[in-house]
């Protein structure tokens, strides 16, 4: 299959699953993106694991709690669903090197109008979750210097503003970065702090006199189930930076194989702090468990502190999609002009500090 024959393709029309080997040397030969293919399997293993690990690891807990000890069945169907439809991206990708964004499958499937509606929705989308990111570091930090106001000629501004707008600055840099490959770096602190947020959790409860004694109310929970399925949704949406994490990629044969490691070790933590914060606490469990845990022991403080790693390590992660489409209105700007690149993110990110403090 020559080059011309995959870009004369209309439509979808080939089988979903076919000799991978084709597919492969097609995306190869005809892949008319200008990214820069850099990034590494494990670096983008690193991306993956930050894209879809995070701040829902803290809420597992209440949506056990909701939905009892049945529901975390519905925690591992939806990440089988999560991983095959994340397949179906690569192989709507593979059949079609015109595709290289999320809106570009929409277009595939209900055409230019498809495009233009699910560009809004994952954008919006992006925009606000990483605008949250922003608010979340403004309250943590509020909380733990609730006495904080800065003086600035002759106006004075509060401390949850302040610290919105200092994440925004740590951020700042992250967005700069134009290729995943150095993104990884950043992805990689928030990998690791998901872990030492699992094992500071878990020293608070064997060494810290907490323990295991909550053994849960019923089993399946009903009126749950709503809470639980939504929280344990939201684990798993990272759907739309799967397109950019599968163009950086150099050996892209390797990207099923990446998804699995992600889904597998994702998983694994999501359902280990689940099981481990309902044991702590049982149907006394927050929203977020780390409004459970005892202030004045280190290990908590710690965990407290590690938090505040996750929504700044995801930021710069989440926006890449609105990045890239706002690039693609400018084409002639975007693909030779670094400072246009630094100009858009910056802009994005002031943006976001201002709706953030609203």
């Amino acid at each position: 299959m020559d080059a011309a024959d995959a870009l004369d393709r209309s439509s979808l029309t080939f089988p979903l699953v076919c000799d991978e080997r084709q597919q492969y040397e097609e995306v190869e030969a005809i892949d008319c993106d200008h990214q820069t293919k850099t990034t590494s399997v494990l670096k983008t293993c690193f991306n993956g694991l930050n894209a879809l690990s995070g701040v829902g690891m803290l809420s597992v807990p209440y949506a056990l709690s909701s939905g009892g000890w049945l529901s975390l069945i519905l925690l591992f169907v939806i990440a089988v669903a999560a991983f095959y439809t994340g397949l179906l991206i690569q192989r709507c990708m593979d059949e079609d090197s015109t595709i290289r964004t999320y809106p570009d499958i929409g277009e595939r499937a209900f055409g230019k109008k498809g495009k233009i509606v699910l560009s809004i929705f994952m954008n919006t989308e992006l925009y606000l979750v990483a605008t949250a990111f922003l608010i979340l570091e403004g309250d943590n930090l509020h909380n733990l210097f609730p006495e904080m106001k800065l003086q600035v000629a002759g106006l004075t501004i509060s401390g949850k503003k302040c610290f919105t707008i200092l994440g925004g600055l740590i951020v700042l840099p992250t967005v700069w970065f134009d290729s995943l490959s150095l993104l990884s770096y950043v992805s990689a602190s928030g990998v690791f702090s998901s872990v030492i947020i699992i094992g500071s959790i878990l020293w608070t409860a064997v060494f810290d006199g907490i323990g295991f004694h909550q053994e849960g109310s019923v089993p399946l929970n009903w009126s749950g189930i709503p809470t639980a399925v939504s929280l344990y949704a939201f684990c798993y949406c990272a759907h739309p930076v799967f397109p950019t994490l599968y163009k950086s990629m150099k050996n892209k044969r390797q990207f099923p194989n990446v998804l699995l490691v992600c889904f597998i070790l994702c998983t694994l933590g999501y359902a280990s702090m689940a099981v481990l914060g309902y044991l702590m606490f049982g149907s006394t469990v927050e929203s977020q468990i780390t409004l459970n845990l005892p202030t004045e022991e280190l290990s908590s403080k710690i965990a407290i502190w590690t938090t505040l790693i996750n929504p700044l390590s995801k930021y710069a992660l989440m926006v890449t999609p609105i990045l890239n489409t706002a690039q693609n209105w400018f084409p002639s700007c975007s693909k030779k002009s670094r400072s246009f690149h630094l100009f858009l993110s910056t802009s994005l990110v002031l943006i976001e500090i201002s709706d953030a403090k609203c």
